[in-house]
């Protein structure tokens, strides 16, 4: 499935994708695409280009696919779906074989976030790497969790009570040579040193 959002000459590429047996195949419809694109939409201020995926349950296929979008240029890969213990469940291992190198703070914020909702939040086994110049991250499976764990949580007057994953992830891409995200605060406030802060772009 490809991107529905005509790439511009500075367009920050972005894969996302959905990892279902029964959505791949027709059974219901996909929410994990729609939530991820509306998400990454009202967050950055960059011109963006989806590349969408809707894939099975399959090791191989992920790995392949993660691979394939990271060599397409996406500085940031999202996947939706597969890591909790089921047999069928194998996101985060098809991950973690493409990886250079594994970065074990996203998963444990992203579980602290879901503990204050769920208590089977500590089944969730969602890992994030790095490949190359790509920071690749499994997210939960439903658009709610999806938007928590990337934002964080807010008190009564828009205040952050936990911090969203995402606030870290223009920084990571900072780091390994990838474009520099401009993030809308009202949303999600991303984290720099003072020193990786630019001006903001016209």
């Amino acid at each position: 499935m490809s991107a529905d959002t005509l790439p511009s000459l500075d367009a920050v590429k972005i894969g996302i994708v959905s990892i279902s047996d029964r959505a791949s195949t027709g059974v219901y419809d996909d929410k994990g695409l729609p939530a991820l694109q509306d998400w990454l939409t009202r967050a950055l201020q960059n011109p963006l280009a989806f590349e969408a995926r809707l894939i099975p349950d399959e090791a191989t296929t992920i790995s392949a696919t993660l691979i394939e979008l990271v060599d397409a240029g996406c500085c940031l890969v999202l996947t939706t779906g597969g890591t909790g213990p089921a047999l069928r469940d194998v996101t985060p291992e098809a991950t973690l074989a493409v990886a250079h190198k594994e970065m074990p703070g996203f998963g444990e914020q992203m579980r602290q976030i879901s503990l204050r909702f769920v208590p089977t939040a500590i089944l969730s086994r969602q890992v994030a790497v790095i490949r190359g110049q790509s920071l690749i991250i499994n997210l939960p499976g439903q658009p709610k969790a999806i938007a928590e764990t990337l934002e964080g949580l807010k008190d009564a007057d828009g205040k952050p009570v936990v911090n969203g994953i995402f606030a870290a992830v223009p920084y990571c891409i900072d780091l390994v040579g990838g474009p520099y995200l401009d993030t809308v605060e009202s949303v999600c406030k991303a984290f720099r040193p003072k020193s990786a802060i630019r001006p903001m772009t016209a």
